[in-house]
């Protein structure tokens, strides 16, 4: 019990580092992304996929958000190509999200937590937290509908 509070401790700690992503809770989680002026990319491609407005919505949800440097370690033709794809996109884009607001301390006690897109991702807490192959660089950036996660790989569901 002690070793999994100091764990959870630990890896809370290391995902408070300051980054440009600032929590404000009147804001959505589409508008506080926006703000942060670091997920561009993220917010084109929810354009594209016409999920702002989910995302806009009541929620709350739990996004796994990766950063314009998380969609540029996908070549461009690729990427291209999953922005011209609205379906795939959807997919992958709905794989960040999880329904519900799950803050840091709660997400370092899970193994894994289902995404909208209806499959599970992997979480891994023992040093530092993984959602899959991605590491959370800043949590619990709060908005007005739910909590944000910064992650820097894109997640791809299989």
């Amino acid at each position: 019990m002690l070793k999994s509070l100091l764990v959870a401790a630990v890896a809370v700690a290391a995902l408070s580092s300051p980054s440009a992503v600032q929590a404000d809770s009147h804001k959505d989680i589409v508008d506080t992304a926006v703000a942060a002026g670091s997920f561009k990319t993220l917010a084109a491609a929810l354009q594209a996929a016409g999920l702002v407005d989910t995302l806009k919505g009541k929620g709350p949800f739990t996004v796994f958000a990766p950063t314009d440097e998380a969609f540029a370690k996908i070549p461009k033709a690729a990427l291209d190509a999953l922005i011209a794809d609205k379906a795939k996109l959807t997919k992958v884009l709905t794989y960040h999200v999880v329904a519900g607001k799950v803050m840091a301390a709660d997400v370092v006690k899970l193994k894994e937590a289902k995404t909208l897109e209806g499959q599970m991702v992997k979480i891994n807490a023992a040093s530092g937290v993984m959602v899959n192959n991605a590491k959370v660089v800043k949590a619990d950036v709060e908005a007005s509908n739910g909590v944000i996660h910064v992650i820097d790989t894109v997640l791809m569901p299989q």
